[in-house]
């Protein structure tokens, strides 16, 4: 199921030192960052494989990500409100639960800014421990480098009502900041350890398309293997996918 803790970053590009006032952009720039635009959709998948190989520890089991138009237009459907908060997990469904990230700004921030913008929690976080303080916010952190989350559909809106102008929205499926395991966004070892034959410069490119409906389901497929019909009907990634990352 979709995280419900994640969180929204606040990123007013009208700094103290901006030129007063600070003015609206003209649509015109907003155009050149719409995501129906094949360079667009490029930058963001780009952007998040390259924060994805560069993880530190080294990721053994990170995902290449791909771009979801499914989860593109779910994105844009819900940008387009300009309610500058998340969306309810039912807006966010392709055939699985997605994950959500917002940025907000005042100005047309590139979407390589935006990303990099949510990477940088990376500075309150520690792998295995996880936030470094209690109230630390690492959500869009984890959620950008969640190992299994290997589609990504994004939008952004222009909201001249709204107190930021521009609102980001990019979806993750399937969604990653899992409550459990939030301390350990993906596993550490060599870069493409657990994918030794499906691996692109350090990313693995063979994911899991099975999700499994318990989280016991590797003891259940042990004690009473995949010919069990619960086993089999409620555990397909553990029946199904082998050497597949799930």
């Amino acid at each position: 199921h979709s995280p419900a803790h994640l969180l929204m970053l606040y990123m007013p590009s009208c700094a103290s030192n901006a030129p007063l006032p600070c003015t609206l952009a003209k649509p015109d720039s907003f155009a050149a960052l719409s995501t129906d635009r094949a360079d667009q959709q490029k930058e963001i998948v780009d952007k998040h494989n390259a924060l994805r190989r560069g993880v530190m520890p080294t990721a053994r089991n990170m995902l290449r990500m791909e771009w979801s138009p499914t989860a593109a237009e779910n994105a844009k459907s819900w940008a387009n409100e300009c309610t500058l908060s998340h969306s309810p997990e039912s807006r966010r469904t392709t055939t699985v639960g997605c994950g959500e990230n917002l940025y907000m700004s005042t100005a047309p921030n590139s979407w390589s800014d935006a990303i990099q913008a949510w990477y940088n929690e990376v500075g309150n976080f520690m792998y295995g421990i996880g936030p470094t303080t209690p109230d630390a916010v690492i959500g869009h952190y984890t959620q950008v480098v969640w190992y299994k989350s290997y589609q990504i559909g994004c939008a952004v809106a222009f909201c001249p009502e709204s107190e930021y102008n521009y609102f980001y929205v990019c979806h993750y499926c399937p969604a990653g900041n899992i409550n459990t395991l939030i301390k350990t966004p993906y596993k550490s070892g060599a870069a493409c350890e657990d994918c030794p034959n499906a691996c692109d410069d350090g990313l693995c490119t063979n994911p899991c398309k099975y999700m499994d409906k318990y989280t016991n389901c590797g003891t259940l497929k042990e004690l009473f293997g995949c010919s069990h019909s619960m086993v089999k009907e409620n555990c397909p990634a553990s029946c199904k996918c082998t050497t597949e990352i799930k």
